[in-house]
């Protein structure tokens, strides 16, 4: 797992794979951050698609106080039921590889009541009434996408600030260290050769003046 902590080994195979490891990790970063950015921007619009549909439910609720006394006859028809949705219709769009919701439209029951025998206020009302429903509903659905986009905007917000503060740095710590070690145990065996030379040179040096010596 990313950013785990296990013993390196101070080995040039070691120092390959923490390489590559890093290679893949500041390639995989910005594809992280341009999700992070893209789903950021989704939630700002839909944040203004949630206030424009508050705003219309809002407005439709105002328009339906007018009918306050009428819908407390008990002589008039039940327009609270006929008004409720029977379907609601969505598509689905992808963003940034996360599938959401969108709204599309609702579907009512059709009314059935006779057009002379009923209050005039009744097909106004019942008009009304579904608007309001169907922006209620539009609501609904905008709160889900906007549920779900928050939601993985924190994993990957989570994966990024893993990468950035963990992962990446941890990876570049390791080949500092295996590349310090590499190069003092290079060090030392260069001067343990250059130690076994002069050794060598100085034995020949004396193997030379013994052959000399009468």
């Amino acid at each position: 797992m990313p950013g785990s902590k296990k013993k390196i080994k101070l080995t040039w195979t070691e120092l390959r794979q923490q390489r590559n490891a890093l290679a893949r990790f500041e390639l995989y970063l910005p594809t992280l951050q341009l999700k992070q950015q893209q789903l950021q921007s989704a939630i700002l619009e839909t944040l203004r698609e949630h206030r424009r549909a508050t705003q219309a439910a809002e407005a439709s609720e105002k328009k339906l106080s007018t009918y306050d006394a009428v819908f407390k006859d008990p002589a008039g028809i039940n327009v609270a039921n006929l008004s409720e949705p029977e379907e609601i219709r969505t598509v689905e769009t992808n963003i940034a590889g996360l599938k959401v919701p969108v709204f599309e439209s609702v579907a009512f029951t059709r009314p059935v009541y006779s057009l002379f025998g009923t209050s005039p206020w009744v097909d106004r009302a019942l008009a009304d009434l579904r608007d309001r429903n169907r922006h209620l509903a539009e609501l609904r659905i905008v709160e889900q996408k906007r549920a779900l986009l928050g939601a993985e905007l924190k994993k990957v917000t989570q994966r990024v600030n893993l990468f950035e503060k963990v992962v990446i740095p941890q990876a570049r710590e390791h080949i500092r260290r295996i590349r310090i070690a590499l190069g003092d145990r290079m060090t030392a065996a260069v001067a343990r050769a250059k130690i076994a030379k002069e050794k060598l040179e100085e034995k020949e040096r004396g193997s030379h003046t013994e052959n000399e010596s009468p």
